[in-house]
């Protein structure tokens, strides 16, 4: 056997090897929020579960990358491209957590935001299930306010021009239309829990209904359960409740 051809067999090799580090590391990161959900794992664990597999898709990506050198100077097409493959594959799977890194770095460490930050709509239904949670019920106060008006100046109440019991309909066929599981509807206030997909983390929302001379005035307030930051998820939820809740009344 020529060293052409044994060069060749191990860019494929080592590509392969590459292809299975990835692999690997794509069952452990994406299996890592399942994990904690059904209570295998605690959350630092589970974190470390994807922080391995970011590093081991770092350790496939070099394969890739040894595989194709090896194959550029064999000439050799079918381990090049089974190099580059894994060279994608490697950094797809680095860039999700870094992705999420540099979203937590944009954004303040807060994670109960509100579109009235004088006097925030209030959880009532749903105070026993925070109060066994990590993060309070009442809402921070003037520090997490001054940070959110930076971060989030979009936040504001919607005003809508129908009647109020038009305005709940629409919220709660919203809220429900959007997944998320109804603790309570009043008169003109509602509580809802949303689930995040993968971690299973569960954000708390209530809506309330003011009837004002130019309206019925629509504040919300979203906040998480567990965690110091949302990574801007609870803003990015009330931004997009409100411009449904306004385009279901138009």
């Amino acid at each position: 056997m020529t060293s052409e051809h044994q060069g060749a067999g191990l860019a494929f090799k080592v590509a392969l090897a590459g292809g299975i580090l990835a692999i690997l590391a794509a069952l452990s990161m994406a299996g890592a929020g399942p994990a904690y959900r059904a209570g295998l794992l605690a959350l630092g664990d589970a974190f470390s579960m994807l922080r391995y597999g970011a590093f081991i898709a770092l350790g496939a990506a070099g394969l890739g990358l040894v595989g194709l050198i090896i194959a550029a100077f064999t000439r050799r097409a079918l381990p090049a491209l089974l190099g580059a493959l894994v060279i994608l594959a490697g950094l797809v799977l680095v860039a999700v957590p870094w992705m999420q890194l540099q979203q937590a770095r944009t954004v303040p460490p807060i994670h109960d935001i509100t579109t009235d930050m004088q006097d925030p709509p209030a959880f009532e239904a749903l105070v026993e299930a925070r109060e066994a949670a990590p993060n309070a019920v009442d809402y921070p106060g003037e520090a997490s306010a001054r940070q959110q008006r930076k971060a989030y100046p979009a936040i504001r109440p919607l005003m809508l021009d129908a009647p109020l019991p038009e305005v709940l309909a629409a919220a709660e066929a919203a809220a429900r239309d959007a997944g998320w599981e109804i603790a309570a509807v009043g008169e003109a206030r509602l509580e809802a829990t949303d689930t995040t997909t993968w971690f299973g983390f569960k954000d708390d929302v209530v809506i309330r209904l003011t009837e004002t001379p130019n309206g019925v005035r629509v504040d919300m307030r979203s906040a998480s359960r567990l965690g110091r930051s949302d990574v801007g998820t609870n803003a990015a939820r009330i931004q997009a409740f409100l411009a449904d809740l306004a385009q279901r009344l138009e």
